[in-house]
């Protein structure tokens, strides 16, 4: 609380400027028509917030009013709206399709400052590490990238440097935003279910992740490892020797930007194979590793001349784990096959749907959704929407948000948009349906069994050495509970029971291995 109250002042500036540029690009009204407010609160809350025009900022003009606000605000605010334009479910699917127009691209900063951030960072002077150090060729809100030489080599890598000062902005941008989900959950208790706090926690930690720059470096390499045998798929490498937290080099990688089609047809590569291959790649890594580039927009992705995807920027991520995985599969193999009722079955096994609420009704409001999708044109299917539209029924069942999700069903609209760039025909759907089938073959299957056998023999026989221990301990308890007239031996019966069935266990094991 007092914590709180120490932020009260400056966050309540930060918020009169944000409400002073949303007032200024037209951006409120767009807001409070999206929200249905009423005209009793909108009226009000505009004349309130008109001589704070002076302090707003215009933004892009070229933009819709709300993405050109989010824009003049600044790098975080920039990010939470890019995550939050795959959040139809929050803010709703007019204002989702507004914000999906941000764009992550900012003027450099001076090279005097990239040259002292090299230095401060790696020890040696520009000149003394590159034979070459180039002006940026790309400047995002959170960094920028500089073509260089490598004086040792005479290799080309690619220079990724932080933004000066930008860690200290987004830690006032993001303890405003923790405010605002304070309110909202006072304000509007019907808001907790979207969990605005954990929402911003979030993103708060993605957005951490990317001002680190040794953890992106750890993620590249973490992910280069995954993905070294997938056809057609490359990562670069990073250099260590010359990576910290504010600067981390890579291999330069040459190839045509996945945005540019036209190219990428006059040079040969076959666009709808591309299309399928980026889908099924996102899906690959996202089923069989649990982790994936979460952020594989058009000018994160090129191709190479031998039609290579190649992947930048690993500062997002996304990674869930395997008990996650099994759903997620399990719900899109539902969805492919029509099995509306195993989709309700599984949202309410994972805890994601109250157990209270009846699965048969959940089951029709699902094929409410997914058989619309079923025999359309390919070009008229939208995983957005139909993202928007689970969204909406599963709020009327009581679902929470589940943050484990955010970035993977981000990522699931952004493939999308890739993959209809390429070609306008794309269909998720099918391109998905052989990946998720491969992967529950392999994972709910006799060789899945096995598996998790060995892994739990391999953790029984980690605890084998204190199995003395825990036999001694459950006899004490045994003897100092009150005895059941029927079942004297009760606590040493469950002690032999324990022992034996570990006993039958490791004999297993022991015939496994053999």
């Amino acid at each position: 609380m007092l914590r709180f109250l120490l932020e009260l002042g400056p966050n309540l500036w930060r918020l009169a400027r944000v409400a002073a540029t949303f007032r200024k690009t037209g951006a409120m009204e767009r807001v409070l028509e999206a929200a249905g407010a009423p005209r009793r609160l909108s009226a009000p809350l505009m004349f309130i917030t008109a001589p704070g025009l002076i302090v707003g900022m215009k933004g892009d003009a070229s933009l819709p009013p709300v993405a050109r606000a989010i824009n003049a605000l600044g790098p975080a605010y920039i990010k939470l709206g890019q995550i939050l334009s795959t959040r139809p479910d929050v803010i709703g699917p007019e204002l989702a399709r507004d914000m999906r127009t941000l764009q992550d691209k900012l003027p450099p900063f001076p090279m005097a400052e990239a040259r002292k951030a090299v230095r401060d960072a790696l020890g040696r002077e520009v000149e003394e590490i590159f034979a070459e150090f180039a002006p940026p060729i790309a400047a995002a809100s959170i960094a920028q990238v500089h073509p260089a030489i490598d004086r040792e080599t005479g290799r080309k890598l690619a220079v990724k440097i932080l933004r000066p000062a930008i860690e200290k902005q987004f830690r006032k941008d993001i303890a405003a935003f923790h405010m605002i989900a304070r309110i909202m959950e006072w304000a509007a208790p019907q808001a907790k279910r979207l969990r605005p706090r954990a929402v911003v926690d979030h993103f708060e930690g993605v957005v951490a992740a990317e001002m680190d720059l040794r953890l992106e470096a750890s993620a590249a390499s973490e992910f280069a490892d995954n993905v070294k045998d997938d056809e057609g798929f490359r990562v670069p490498d990073i250099i260590w020797p010359l990576s910290a937290r504010r600067v981390m080099t890579a291999g330069w990688v040459e190839g045509v930007p996945i945005g540019e089609p036209e190219a990428l047809a006059a040079a040969g590569h076959d666009l709808v194979g591309l299309a399928e291959r980026v889908i099924q790649i996102f899906l690959l890594q996202a089923l069989r590793d649990g982790f994936w580039h979460a952020d594989m927009h058009q000018g994160n992705l090129k191709i190479a001349p031998n039609g290579d995807i190649l992947a930048l920027d690993f500062g997002i991520m996304g990674r869930i784990d395997r008990v996650t995985r099994r759903y997620y599969a399990e719900i899109l193999l539902g969805f492919l096959k029509r099995d509306y009722h195993r989709v309700a079955e599984v949202h309410f096994e994972a805890g994601y749907v109250p157990a209270d609420r009846d699965v048969d009704q959940f089951a029709q409001a699902l094929r409410a959704i997914g058989e619309p999708i079923f025999g359309q044109d390919a070009s008229r299917i939208s995983m957005a929407r139909l993202l928007s539209h689970l969204f909406e029924v599963t709020e009327r069942f009581g679902m929470e948000t589940q943050t484990q999700l955010i970035l993977l069903q981000r990522s699931m609209v952004v493939v999308e948009g890739v993959a209809r760039s390429l070609d306008p025909n794309a269909n998720i759907w099918s391109a998905a349906g052989p990946v998720v089938e491969l992967w529950m073959r392999d994972n709910l299957g006799p060789k899945a069994v096995l598996r998790d056998a060995r892994m739990t023999l391999t953790t029984l026989s980690r605890i084998a050495p204190r199995l003395p221990e825990l036999a001694e301990r459950l006899v004490r308890l045994s003897e100092t509970t009150e005895p059941v007239p029927t079942k004297p031996n009760k606590g040493r019966a469950l002690v032999w029971l324990a022992l034996g069935a570990i006993a039958g266990a490791g004999a297993v094991w022991l015939t496994l291995q053999h």
